[in-house]
C-alpha cells in the first residue's frame, strides 16, 4: 500500500515562510491530479493548491499570491511554498494525490502561525 508523507510543517512567525513537501512511498500510475487541503479546529476542510497532470494550478482565494505549488511527476512528489504566512493559515495540512484509480492522503503536518 502506497502512502504519502508530508515533511516540512512547524512554527512560523507570521510573515515568515514554510515550505510543505509530500512525497509517495512507492510508484503511483495513472495519477490525474495532487493536491493540499488544510484543517483548522472547528473549520471544514478546505482546499488549498492543486495542481493537475496537465499543470494546471487551482489556488484558494486566502492563499492567492502567497502560496505556490509544484510537483515533480518522475518523484512523485508535490510540494507547497508557503510565503507571507498568517495567523489564520494555522491549520493541518495534508496532501491528496488522485489518479484513476485511487485516491491517496498523507498523514497531515501541523502548521502554526504566531502573531
Amino acid at each position: 500500500q502506497v502512502q504519502l508523507v508530508e515533511s516540512g510543517g512547524g512554527l512560523v512567525q507570521a510573515g515568515g515562510s514554510l515550505r510543505l513537501s509530500c512525497a509517495a512511498s512507492g510508484s503511483i500510475y495513472g495519477i490525474t491530479l495532487m493536491g493540499w487541503y488544510r484543517q483548522a479546529p472547528g473549520n471544514l476542510h478546505e482546499l488549498v493548491a492543486s495542481i493537475t497532470s496537465g499543470g494546471i494550478t487551482y489556488y484558494a482565494d486566502s492563499v492567492k499570491g502567497r502560496f505556490t505549488t509544484s510537483r515533480d511527476n518522475a518523484k512523485t512528489t508535490v510540494d507547497l511554498q508557503m510565503n507571507s504566512l498568517k495567523p489564520e493559515d494555522t491549520a493541518v495540512y495534508y496532501c491528496r494525490i488522485v489518479t484513476t484509480t485511487h485516491n491517496y492522503w498523507g498523514q497531515g503536518t501541523q502548521v502554526t502561525v504566531s502573531s
